[in-house]
């Protein structure tokens, strides 16, 4: 099982292309990076959890059957003092950009409400930066990867969001560091990684088993070792790429995960270049749909060559 750890939300997406002020109308879609890695791997075929926490409220309801409906195994707790996360989201070009709400139950996240047995049995455990940006949540996930390391594998989605953090960008790049420190595989979208180099923190200065950087129309680059290969991106028509990130990311666990390849010290370039081009597919088609819940399940892609040559190959 991998379990992800982190936020669950209710994404408001809005429904006419422009600034927020100018929006009227907005649709209502479950998300959260990590709740968006936990349900594209199981749409992928892979079992996974999800440890957060929700408010006592209907949109808390809302996501615990969402997630149950998605065959995700919920660990998630009723805050009873702050409500469920809402995110209000503006498309431009089918391209998102975000307003978080402080004060939610993800960030109340504490050590009680964390089963530390569930996650040292985990195949990988999966996390992000928001969880960083407040307390309690961050002392509860920091003390949860460092006990954690060395034991499970731990796999790291950047997803900085300058928002959370305005006027304490340095702690941002302090917490941001010392979760690379303990991560085994990392993802970073090109502009994450622009924005690390230009604040003085670099990937190569980090010993991961795997790393991946996201380049949207230019596909993706994977690192292993002393491998590293370009993948090319699919071309498709995007209705709406909010959570194509974190279908890559699904799609890259599932496909160490199907290549028996979870927690190997390093990669060859022909195996890289199959999780690569199976992550780009997963991340291409989840974009011609609305919502961060957008991977496709395996039966629809399982008879497809990027699927087939790691998928089949398992199940012999």
């Amino acid at each position: 099982m991998i379990v992800s750890i982190g936020e669950v939300l209710i994404d408001f997406i809005a429904l006419q292309e422009g600034k927020l002020k100018e929006v009227k109308s907005f649709e209502k879609h479950p998300g959260g990076a990590p709740a968006n890695v936990a349900v594209g791997l199981s749409r992928l075929g892979v079992e996974s959890a999800l440890v957060s926490k929700v408010g006592d409220d209907p949109f808390g309801d809302f996501l615990i059957e969402r997630l149950t409906d998605e065959g995700v195994k919920t660990f998630i707790p009723r805050d009873l003092e702050r409500h469920t996360g809402v995110v209000f989201v503006q498309l431009i070009g089918a391209r998102p950009e975000f307003i978080l709400y402080d004060g939610v139950a993800y960030f109340n996240l504490k050590p009680e409400d964390v089963e530390t047995a569930l996650l040292e049995r985990a195949e990988v455990v999966h996390f992000g930066s928001v969880l960083f940006a407040r307390e309690p949540s961050r002392s509860t996930l920091f003390g949860i990867l460092e006990e954690l390391k060395g034991k499970v594998p731990l796999s790291y989605d950047v997803n900085i969001r300058l928002d959370l953090w305005r006027g304490r960008e340095d702690e941002m790049l302090q917490d941001i560091e010392r979760a690379l420190k303990l991560a085994d595989i990392v993802k970073l979208g090109d502009g994450e990684l622009a924005y690390l180099r230009d604040n003085g923190i670099s990937p190569e200065d980090f010993d991961f088993k795997l790393f991946a950087v996201t380049l949207g129309a230019e596909g993706s680059e994977l690192r292993s070792g002393g491998a590293e290969v370009h993948v090319p991106a699919y071309s498709v028509e995007p209705v709406d790429t909010t959570g194509a990130g974190d279908a890559f990311m699904a799609a890259l666990l599932a496909g160490l995960h199907y290549s028996n390849m979870v927690g190997q010290e390093a990669i060859d370039g022909e195996q890289l270049r199959k999780i690569g081009r199976f992550a780009n597919l997963v991340a291409a088609l989840s974009t011609t749909l609305r919502g961060a819940w957008s991977v496709p399940k395996m039966e629809e892609i399982v008879l497809m060559k990027e699927v087939r040559e790691l998928y089949h190959r398992s199940k012999r």
